[in-house]
């Protein structure tokens, strides 16, 4: 694997949000693991582990005899030897399988929630699973778990926990009868599913909410957030706990956020909805990526633009081929060379040497130049 090898050469920097555990890790040159913790380098290991994944308050990773553990709170914690197959983390949870069974590791505690399991998705503070007993849809969240279906409606579950970032939003093509879309999508602390009687519920702060009596036409999800069209062809949104009505008829592309909906209206005007207000940006159809707090987009004059948390910022005078967008952040090399981070309404020229790769991790930019020079670049400060 790609992170396999970079981590014999060059640092994994993630930096949480303010007033929370800060977490970096390394390889050295001499092949020693190493952690960085608030400003505190500590050796982890001797030899170079496996596999690494970086979360914001714990580094799950497999060491060099592939035993499973858990670094946090200053210290690692073997978990198991040998037996760890797979593992995710996120900002708060782990979630590991040792064959099929699911395990998850949150806040230091680790809880059996299947035997055999085959589909799971782990969010900040959710992780919805397919209990393969009982046959069921579950749901763990603030330490229990829930029961959410035996059985889902619609056809299509190949990507029923698609996590990747470059997903197509939902279009007026796309809908759930047919099989184009799922019956359940999961985010950080929401999901959203059909059951099998076509019903349409929200499961969000360990509650099911009964959200429409009918067959909703499509559904997208993000924090805090659901995005649908119903059965009335209306378009709403269930944000934090209220429904409101965004148009009347459904829009031609949508896709949801933290706390945002992208859209482009049925009168063509290209809109977000945002801690319940409506921002219409204007009459166009763009292209747009949404990620986290993140819309990023081409106007109609083609310029790159960026709406972040009820503002629109300009970053280009044309929309580049290549971009990253996580949380807060949007990563890309511009026509003169250089390397640019635009983060929490800042705009940053991270380096202008030739760099031969580069990535964003949070808000965090890595780039390599030379043969094995690597740098980490963020807020405005470059390590």
């Amino acid at each position: 694997m790609k992170c396999k090898h970079l981590l014999f050469f060059f640092l994994l920097f993630v930096v949480a949000t303010p007033g929370r555990a800060q977490l970096s890790a390394y390889t050295s040159f001499q092949n020693q693991f190493m952690v960085w913790d608030n400003g505190m380098i500590r050796k982890i290991e001797y030899l170079v582990p496996l596999q690494v994944k970086i979360g914001r308050i714990a580094i799950p990773y497999l060491d060099n005899s592939r035993s499973f553990k858990i670094y946090s709170n200053g210290g690692a914690t073997k978990i198991n030897d040998g037996f760890t197959q797979n593992f995710q983390v996120t900002d708060n949870l782990i979630t590991y399988q040792n064959a099929r069974a699911l395990n998850v590791w949150d806040q230091g505690k680790i809880t059996n929630l299947s035997k055999y399991c085959e589909q799971f998705y782990t969010g900040d503070s959710l992780v919805v699973f397919f209990e393969g007993v009982q046959k069921e849809f579950r749901a763990y969240y603030n330490g229990e778990v829930h029961q959410i279906e035996g059985f889902l409606a619609a056809t299509n579950t190949t990507n029923l926990f698609n996590t990747d970032p470059n997903a197509v939003r939902v279009s007026s093509e796309m809908d759930i009868a047919s099989g184009a879309l799922p019956s359940v999508k999961v985010s950080d602390n929401i999901a959203a599913y059909v059951n099998y009687a076509n019903q349409f519920h929200i499961f969000y702060r360990g509650n099911i909410i009964a959200q429409e009596n009918y067959l909703v036409t499509s559904f997208d999800v993000g924090r805090n957030n659901v995005a649908y069209v119903d059965a009335n062809r209306e378009f709403k949104v269930f944000h934090d706990g209220e429904t409101r009505q965004l148009d009347n008829f459904p829009p031609y592309s949508y896709a949801a956020g933290d706390n945002l909906v992208a859209f482009v209206g049925y009168d063509n005007y290209f809109k977000v909805y945002y801690q319940d207000s409506v921002y219409n940006i204007g009459f166009f159809q763009p292209d747009f990526v949404v990620k986290d707090n993140i819309v990023a987009f081409q106007d109609a004059t083609g310029y790159f633009k960026v709406f972040y948390k009820g503002q629109v910022y300009t970053l280009e005078s044309y929309y580049p081929d290549n971009f990253q967008v996580a949380y807060n952040s949007v990563a890309y090399v511009n026509r003169a060379k250089v390397l640019r981070l635009f983060t929490e309404g800042d705009i940053y020229d991270v380096t202008n040497a030739d760099i031969a790769d580069w990535r964003l991790d949070y808000d965090v930019v890595q780039y390599r130049f030379g043969a094995n020079m690597f740098k980490v670049f963020y807020k405005g400060k470059t390590y």
